[in-house]
């Protein structure tokens, strides 16, 4: 059985930068659990992040590849520059997708650490961008297919293949 890595916020942890959990109701996820196939993580939490935390977004201009690449930055709403704990989340989720031999994760959108369909526009302004965060980016480097909790069904047809 093929494990899976899961944003912990989507299995009830209040591990968001609000302290709040984004608790996926879902029976491809409950069935998962049960089999025990489920790897949850945060990667801000795990790089040492504090819950709650300030709201963070890829700056204006800047990508995940950018910010991979040493080239873009991620800021707080007060401008602090938290790109190095966003890189070490990165890093530290690649290393335990790797370590559990995981071929998928089923990510939180929106976050610049696991979007993959959108994240938000590095204004704080609430307006959504197609792109990618640091986590999601990072493990598609890696060879990890990632799902947004709206693409649960192409996951699961996925692992069925």
């Amino acid at each position: 059985m093929q494990p899976i890595l899961v944003s912990a916020c989507l299995m009830g942890r209040p591990v968001r930068y609000d302290g709040r959990a984004k608790t996926l109701h879902d029976r491809l996820l409950s069935r998962w659990k049960a089999e025990g196939r489920l790897i949850p993580f945060c990667p801000e939490v795990a790089a040492g992040l504090p819950t709650p935390r300030p709201p963070a977004e890829i700056a204006p201009g800047d990508d995940a590849a950018a910010v991979l690449d040493g080239q873009g930055a991620i800021r707080t709403i007060d401008d602090t520059d938290v790109t190095a704990a966003f890189l070490t989340g990165a890093r530290l989720t690649v290393t335990l997708a790797q370590r559990h031999g995981c071929r998928h994760a089923l990510l939180i959108d929106g976050s610049p650490s696991c979007g993959s369909d959108f994240v938000y526009s590095g204004r704080f302004d609430g307006i959504r961008q197609p792109g990618r965060g640091v986590v999601a980016e990072a493990l598609i480097r890696a060879g990890v297919a990632v799902y947004t909790p709206a693409r649960i069904e192409d996951l699961a047809a996925a692992l069925e293949s």
